[in-house]
């Protein structure tokens, strides 16, 4: 296997709940941290929702590895964002035996 390029700069982002003043929970997105990357299409399809086409791309990035429980170690509870794209995190995996880096598999949507 050939060393990824990591050329894209990422942030790592979680789902925090926070109160909403009235009592309840509301859910924010968190920075957890930069983490730099390899993104490759994998595949794209569109489908329409609420009569507005909706446009979805599947990606595969891969970062490198982190120990298990490790807050930089990505999950498919998180998203990466990179400017204003959100890459919704889907599955992660080591990418070989060494387990040097990790193959992150995400979905891109964009409404037009």
């Amino acid at each position: 296997m050939s060393r990824p390029r990591l050329n894209r700069k990422l942030v790592l982002e979680s789902r925090d709940r926070v109160p909403d003043g009235a009592g309840g929970k509301t859910r924010n997105w968190e920075a957890l941290g930069t983490l730099w990357a390899e993104v490759t299409a994998r595949s794209g399809r569109e489908r329409s929702s609420a009569g507005l086409p909706v446009s979805r791309s599947s990606y595969e990035i891969k970062v490198r590895a982190a120990p298990v429980g490790s807050p930089s170690r990505p999950r498919p509870d998180q998203r990466f964002r990179e400017g204003e794209r959100i890459y919704a995190i889907r599955a992660v995996t080591e990418t070989d035996s060494g387990s040097r880096y990790l193959v992150c598999y995400a979905d891109e949507e964009v409404t037009a």
